[in-house]
């Protein structure tokens, strides 16, 4: 599993995340500009098989268009600590699993 934190995801997870997860990139590392576009997130996601990471609706909107890959995970959490959002994403890593291998859904949900 490969995951691309947006924008509005701290940098600072990608070093602590790179231990529970295949690999895992921050939206302003994607030789884009900075800040990158949602369609050019979008679409590097798409291009590597990312899962994108985000607090943005617009990926879910992006989603609902456009279909899947890449596959989403939305974290409805509001403004939460990095320590926060590390622990509930290692927590479902069993789920974001299961959407990585889904044919069925693309955006998984996280409260």
């Amino acid at each position: 599993m490969k995951l691309l934190l947006d924008a509005n995801v701290s940098w600072r997870l990608v070093s602590r995340l790179k231990l529970h997860f295949q690999e895992c990139l921050h939206a302003d590392n994607i030789d884009a500009n900075v800040p990158a576009s949602d369609t050019v997130i979008w679409n590097f996601a798409l291009e590597h098989e990312y899962i994108i990471v985000t607090n943005d609706e617009d990926f879910l909107n992006f989603s609902n268009v456009k279909g899947f890959p890449p596959k989403v995970i939305l974290l409805r959490t509001g403004n939460q600590s990095n320590d926060f959002i590390e622990t509930l994403l290692i927590n479902h890593k069993e789920n974001i699993s299961e959407l990585s291998r889904s044919d069925e859904y693309g955006v998984l949900e996280l409260f």
